[in-house]
């Protein structure tokens, strides 16, 4: 079963229709890694392809904001709904990385509008060596196999 860390502390975005899957990149070469065009994909067990939501989308989707209604009081308060995706763990954890030196490693969270489902895989291509533009190998990575 795929858990949600701690990294979002009490906030679960799984409740409001958004799995985050984190992804460390380690690099053990001698060149520094280009990772500025990445594209990710999250592929469902039929064939339903989902690509990533960029954070700063990820933190509208958990519910509307009513307009500014005013309080009874003397001075008027304008109070909107909270949205529990604009909590900073979502931006502050997300993968933001654009270049990897040699022999250092990055994470981060990726987010796609979807619920998991065992045997779903996660795709990873756009990794170039910095220096010459060489495209590295895409990476396919299956998320809980079916049982």
């Amino acid at each position: 079963m795929l858990t949600i860390p701690k990294s979002f502390g009490k906030l679960n975005p799984n409740q409001y229709g958004v799995l985050p899957v984190l992804v460390i990149i380690q690099n053990d070469t001698d060149q520094a890694l280009k990772l500025e065009h990445l594209e990710v994909e999250y592929t469902g067990i039929e064939g339903h392809r989902v690509e990533a939501t960029p954070a700063g989308e990820v933190q509208t989707l958990g519910g509307t904001e009513r307009p500014d209604v005013p309080v009874a009081r003397p001075i008027p308060i304008h109070r909107k709904h909270k949205n529990p995706l604009a909590a900073w763990e979502i931006d502050g954890r997300s993968f933001a990385a654009k270049l990897l030196p040699p022999h250092e490693s990055v994470n981060g969270f990726f987010y796609f509008q979807t619920t998991h489902r065992p045997g779903s895989k996660f795709y990873l291509t756009g990794i170039k060596v910095a220096a010459t533009g060489q495209d590295i190998f895409y990476f396919e990575i299956p998320l809980d196999n079916p049982k």
